[in-house]
């Protein structure tokens, strides 16, 4: 993965794991989450994947293959989408938003050249092209609440937490959800244009961006997802799955985990015991007792929460216990996903 040239500003960190090319912090991570919150910084988003799809049947080929209903999605209006396997479990996440003549796909770090070569491969004789254009588009994530405008650039503004059309929710409804108070949204710029799109505004690291993301709940793709992941399991359904539309791969699952049963494991979100200097490894087992119940999936530190992280666990378990994260951190949890 090629770095980013906003790597040489002044006190950039490089970031690491799925945010490698990009920087973590520029040196003070707390007061960048404020940046955030206040709608004044920026954060290097470059490494994101970019995949745009051409040609008049483009919105309902998409539509065919997906979890969401984006037949007639009208320009400049924001979705999200799940590419599921036969099985329905989740393979890709697609932020999604189309300017009238091209849809603008963002995808997670080094996961567009597979979304390209599977969806050119279920072209058949339908009018799209497919194309992965990360090595010329960037993006900039901002702490914004408003879609792009005509004569914008591409711009995807996050629907979450709010109900995206016919779904259903397993967490608590969007008003009392606390994802209601993050202002999110990404727009896509040429590479070259970078250094001007950013202007002068401060720059903000991913850790900033990650703390804000896991406080409000929101599941990411590599992050709280495994092979097994099905998109109950971390209340996904409220912002990427249309319950009634047409036949897409996965469906079977979608429905009759929603229609007879509950998902097999399920989000918590945790409050962690702050009195040491680290925050447990992602990954790191959670404990109820001596039996290992799930596992960490984010970390962070809040600047007004502290130590934070969110954990996908067993269903049973005990929503009301107290947990431990190896290799000796107290857990306090909340229910994102009821049992």
């Amino acid at each position: 993965m090629t770095a980013s040239p906003l790597l040489q500003t002044s006190g950039a960190v490089p970031g690491d794991g799925p945010d490698t090319g990009v920087a973590a912090h520029y040196g003070d991570p707390l007061r960048e989450q404020r940046l955030l919150t206040e709608g004044l910084g920026v954060v290097d988003l470059s490494h994101r994947g970019v995949v745009t799809v051409t040609g008049p049947d483009r919105l309902s080929w998409l539509h065919s293959l997906t979890s969401q209903q984006l037949v007639d999605l009208p320009p400049r209006t924001s979705t999200e989408t799940l590419v599921l396997t036969p099985k329905g479990h989740v393979e890709h996440a697609l932020h999604v938003v189309d300017d009238g003549e091209t849809t603008w796909l963002t995808v997670e770090p080094g996961t567009a050249p597979a979304l390209a070569a599977w969806l050119d491969s279920m072209r058949f004789m339908l009018r799209v092209e497919v194309a992965d254009v990360s090595d010329d588009y960037a993006v900039l994530g901002e702490g914004v609440a408003r879609e792009g405008a005509e004569g914008e650039p591409p711009t995807w503004l996050d629907p979450w937490p709010r109900l995206a059309g016919d779904s259903a929710l397993y967490g608590p409804a969007p008003e009392a959800h606390p994802g209601r108070e993050r202002r999110w949204r990404e727009v896509i710029v040429p590479v070259a244009d970078l250094p001007s799109a950013v202007g002068d505004r401060e720059l903000v690291g991913t850790w900033a961006a990650e703390a804000l993301r896991i406080a409000a709940w929101r599941p990411r793709l590599g992050a709280e997802t495994d092979h097994r992941t099905i998109a109950h399991e971390l209340d996904w359904l409220r912002t990427a799955v249309h319950l009634h539309k047409g036949c897409y791969r996965g469906q079977e699952t979608i429905a009759r985990v929603h229609n007879l049963g509950r998902p097999p494991r399920r989000l918590a979100f945790l409050h962690l015991d702050g009195s040491g200097h680290t925050l447990p490894d992602v990954g790191a087992d959670v404990l109820l007792g001596d039996k290992v119940v799930g596992r960490v999936t984010s970390r962070a530190r809040h600047h007004e929460d502290g130590p934070i992280a969110l954990a996908v666990l067993k269903r049973n378990t005990d929503d009301a216990a107290d947990l431990l994260v190896t290799p000796d951190v107290a857990a306090a949890q909340t229910v994102v996903v009821p049992r």
